[in-house]
């Protein structure tokens, strides 16, 4: 299995040769400089390697503690939440499978909500979208 940087950035490559290829056919009035389509495609390649939500560096490492405690493996514990630490969590949440990807989408945001309602009793509104209740919860938990 590739390493997630590396099928991004696989991924990133065939949009642009896809894109290039296809504007090669195209008028010159109607083709997109080649500098738009560098830059459509590179924020998908050039991402945060972590997302703490909010969360400082010592509130982060109460959260990797607190899924290590919970029997997940958050890797380091250094108040970074990468890739390891959002597989940990979303274990937690009870996610299987392909689900268990390390990304902070709409469904690790419910999983988060839903634990944060279970364990700290916010009554956090469950719609996967990490608005100013939700990321107030998070930060009180992670206290």
């Amino acid at each position: 299995m590739r390493p997630a940087f590396t099928r991004a950035l696989v991924s990133a490559t065939a949009v642009v040769g896809l894109a290039v290829g296809g504007l090669a056919g195209a008028s010159v009035s109607s083709a997109a400089p080649a500098s738009d389509v560098m830059s459509a495609a590179l924020p998908q390649v050039v991402s945060a390697q972590y997302d703490n939500l909010g969360l400082n560096t010592a509130r982060a490492k109460n959260w990797q503690r607190w899924l290590k405690d919970l029997g997940q493996n958050p890797g380091t514990i250094d108040g970074k939440l990468g890739t390891a630490s959002w597989k940990a969590a979303q274990k937690e949440f009870g996610f299987r499978g392909s689900d268990v990807d390390g990304i902070v989408g709409p469904k690790t945001i419910k999983g988060l909500q839903k634990h944060l309602n279970y364990w700290g009793g916010y009554g956090l509104a469950v719609d996967g979208k990490f608005g100013a209740e939700t990321k107030d919860a998070f930060w009180k938990f992670n206290a």
